[in-house]
């Protein structure tokens, strides 16, 4: 699926709930799910992934790569993001 330009994007109370402790920002989000390729999700959800350059320590541990993964909806109106994983590598 090719990603809907211009849909606002709104993180969920849950998604916002886990961003400190997930370790990712809502500009990485939006940038994951208006660049990167849309796929299934569970539930008839969907999904986009996109790795950044992160170069920094997470959690005592240092780490050159980072992988966004939002899950999301989309409506007629809006792109409601569910949760969003982070991969650090």
């Amino acid at each position: 699926m090719a990603p809907s330009s211009g849909k606002p994007i709104r993180l969920s109370r849950h998604a916002l709930g886990y961003m400190a402790r997930r370790g990712f920002t809502e500009t990485e989000v939006a940038d994951t799910i208006r660049t990167s390729k849309w796929l299934p999700a569970p539930q008839g959800r969907l999904q986009a992934s996109k790795e950044f350059d992160y170069k920094n320590d997470w959690n005592g541990t240092w780490y050159a790569r980072k992988k966004v993964r939002a899950i999301f909806v989309e409506t007629a109106t809006e792109i409601i993001v569910v949760t969003v994983y982070t991969y650090f590598f």
